[in-house]
């Protein structure tokens, strides 16, 4: 979450105490302030144990980085530098797992792919997946095969012109349900 976002909660959970105060019911805050009722009734407890300083935001959730501030700029100057400069050579991309890769090496630190990941976003990156192509291929085989044989065994597709939209029974001609009794249409019995 970001700062903004924990601030604007924490704002509605300090309006929340003070409607407390006033003896507003936890319900009719939770209307007031357009929250769950759940969290009205916690906010309420979690004040009455221990006032307004209980509701206060207790900053980030999660793990702190295990990178220093210091070491999260030396990540992005070597990102910026591109992976080349460290040894991937086949192409300029820098994927999640490469990315742990280089943490390991320059850092002696563990990370995830998940982690990397976040770590890339957090410093403006994204994570590219790498075009997975054999050596040895042959384009304009691939393409000759495109064009004729998959063409001819997808086959023609669906004709033009109005369908039905059920793929089991077609659509009647004056788009009327049949003449025939449907369902519960069984005859009374005397």
């Amino acid at each position: 979450m970001t700062p903004t976002g924990r601030q604007r909660r924490e704002t509605v959970r300090m309006q929340a105490a003070e409607l407390f105060e006033q003896k507003v019911k936890p319900s009719e805050v939770a209307r007031r302030l357009r929250v769950s009722v759940k969290s009205a009734y916690q906010w309420h407890q979690l004040w009455r144990d221990g006032g307004v300083q209980a509701l206060a935001s207790r900053g980030p959730s999660g793990s702190r980085c295990r990178l220093s501030s210091r070491c999260l700029e030396k990540l992005a100057v070597y990102l910026e530098e591109g992976p080349a400069a460290h040894g991937w050579v086949e192409d300029q991309v820098w994927t999640a797992s490469r990315v742990v890769t280089l943490i390991g090496r320059k850092f002696h630190i563990s990370y995830s792919v998940s982690g990397a990941t976040r770590l890339m976003h957090r410093l403006g990156f994204s994570p590219q997946v790498p075009a997975r192509r054999v050596a040895e291929r042959d384009e304009q085989a691939v393409n000759t095969w495109r064009e004729a044989t998959w063409a001819e065994v997808k086959g023609p597709g669906r004709p033009a012109g109005a369908t039905s939209a059920s793929r089991t029974k077609p659509a009647s001609p004056d788009g009327r349900p049949g003449d025939g009794p449907g369902a519960g249409a069984a005859s009374r019995r005397s």
